[in-house]
């Protein structure tokens, strides 16, 4: 038996992928499976970002390039972010990563060390906590509330942040809520962060799936560019998953040192997806206007269909394509609908606990999916339940 070192005992998982494995392997049986468990885009990538990652990989663009990424690209990030954010970015301050999670990775493992706490949404995206306590720091769940549409209470996050927080981190759009922050709650965490000298780890992949109001950003707040990182990436935008690209935006001398991480794990991101990124950023953006559109339809969708069912509670998200339903009028619990819906009715969902300990009695669909299988969904899981 292999004798793994101690520290591995404390890294998690993301339970999607299992469930996504389960329910492939159902599938290999011959059932037939609706996966609302995966946050992934079901449409394809954009043919124009298609096309200039063809073009440059025929340019032969597929050579190593400096580890926080192809000039190009950093540049085009760093004048969109300016744009978008109305802050001013330079490309030095850009990280281009395989994916959106190693911002996550390398900034918790360059900023947070044993003894310092980091804050972190609760339910939330699991590999927060995974990393956080990876590294031997003191992870702090910052609890979210649905009776305030899972933000966080003010008061809650007041008492958390002390002079030992190293870190707060904050998802908005929210996974796996579909939670937004108000322009109020980032006043008060950056307020908080200034007066307690820490950094703020801001997680705004889903920023352009919003459907109601609009994205802000705390970078944006006076005295925060300099304490933020902001973290944001093409897979949910662009359809990009399979591409793996994802990019972070901070201090220069953190940014540095995150790519010193990167050179010492992944070298780079591959040079031909890069120019596919540029053209995402710089190119024309109805295809992501028709996907936004597309999403908030089957939001309403499911919202209504499963507030339909008894047992059944769900608000109606602001953005990224998930709901969260609150299930604690039925006769189970969320760990076990998960397996009772993927083995009884063949849909595939997660437990709301896999995304931490406030996140039971709650379950997550995955709205990316048509709206003919999302309503196929819907069917079987009012079938399903009312048998229990």
């Amino acid at each position: 038996m292999i004798k793994l070192a101690s520290r591995m005992a404390r890294l998690g998982t993301e339970t999607a992928f299992e469930v996504l494995a389960k329910a492939k392997a159902l599938e290999a049986q011959g059932r037939h499976m609706v996966h609302l468990e995966i946050g992934e885009p079901d449409f394809d990538t954009p043919k124009n970002i298609c096309f200039a990652a063809i073009k440059a990989l025929t340019n032969g663009e597929t050579h190593y390039n400096p580890s926080p990424g192809i000039p190009p690209l950093r540049e085009a990030i760093a004048a969109d972010i300016s744009k978008r954010r109305g802050i001013d970015v330079k490309m030095n301050e850009v990280v281009v990563t395989p994916g959106a999670k190693p911002i996550m990775f390398f900034v918790i493992l360059a900023l947070a060390e044993e003894g310092d706490e980091v804050i972190y949404p609760n339910p939330g995206f699991p590999i927060y906590e995974s990393v956080i306590n990876w590294v031997g720091a003191k992870a702090v769940p910052i609890p979210l509330k649905e009776e305030i549409e899972f933000r966080f209470d003010i008061e809650d996050m007041k008492k958390l942040v002390n002079d030992k927080t190293k870190l707060i981190i904050i998802n908005s759009p929210q996974n796996p809520t579909g939670g937004v922050l108000t322009k109020s709650d980032l006043e008060i965490i950056a307020e908080l962060a200034i007066k307690h000298d820490c950094y703020v780890l801001s997680d705004e992949v889903y920023c352009n799936i919003i459907y109601e109001g609009e994205h802000h950003s705390i970078a944006s707040l006076p005295g925060m560019k300099e304490r933020t990182i902001l973290l944001d990436g093409f897979s949910k935008t662009y359809a990009m998953t399979g591409w793996r690209a994802g990019y972070g935006v901070m201090p220069v001398q953190l940014a540095d040192q995150v790519s010193r991480l990167q050179t010492n794990s992944n070298s780079c991101v591959n040079t031909f997806v890069q120019y596919g990124c540029i053209e995402a950023i710089q190119g024309p953006q109805d295809d992501v206007l028709k996907m936004v559109a597309e999403f908030k339809r089957r939001r309403d969708v499911i919202v209504d269909g499963l507030n339909a069912i008894p047992g059944f509670k769900c608000l109606r998200p602001h953005g990224a394509f998930y709901v969260f339903p609150n299930i604690q009028d039925l006769p189970i619990g969320s760990r076990e609908l998960e397996q009772y819906l993927l083995e009884e009715a063949g849909v595939a969902a997660l437990s709301g606990t896999s995304f931490g300990e406030y996140g039971n009695g709650y379950v997550r669909f995955s709205y990316a999916n048509s709206v003919k299988n999302i309503q196929l969904a819907l069917d079987r899981v009012k079938e399903a339940v009312a048998k229990l």
